[in-house]
């Protein structure tokens, strides 16, 4: 009976702690699709994985780091020459013009403490190092965005 107690108590006290777990995090989620540079050897992939590895050890305001493939074919982005950018500012709807698109087919995202965790990164030491490896394995250019936690 005593043991059957414990077991449901250890059992309670687990759910408990594991609920705010699935919740939404607080912090800032950075993520980046970039274009790989197709002669980018095994060994400057291994550095960038290792390096973007230990950013959550370097740099305390970054609590963890995902990275990959991204799924499916990518992600297409498209970009038009500056007199056709200007017409589709303006409102034009039918509007004729040079395009080019790139393929993003690498991801990361970061999670940061929070926004101003952001801005202090691209101050650290550690940052360059890691910046170093990126740039060995992707073509200059990346699709960034921002997620703040709720």
């Amino acid at each position: 009976m005593v043991m059957k107690k414990l077991i449901l108590m250890s059992l309670f006290a687990v759910a408990i702690t594991a609920r705010p777990a699935t919740a939404g995090e607080k912090g800032m989620m950075h993520c980046f699709a970039f274009t790989p540079i197709e002669t980018a050897t095994q060994a400057d992939w291994d550095a960038f994985y290792k390096e973007t590895d230990a950013l959550p050890k370097k740099i305390k305001t970054i609590t963890m780091v995902w990275y990959g493939k991204l799924r499916g074919n990518g992600l297409g982005i498209y970009q038009v020459d500056a007199a056709t950018s200007k017409k589709l500012i303006a409102g034009e709807k039918d509007v004729e013009g040079k395009v080019n698109r790139t393929v993003r087919k690498y991801g990361a995202c970061f999670l940061f403490t929070g926004e101003a965790a952001l801005a202090a990164y691209t101050k650290d030491p550690n940052h360059d190092a890691w910046v170093k490896a990126y740039e060995k394995v992707r073509v200059a250019g990346t699709t960034t965005y921002d997620i703040l936690g709720q």
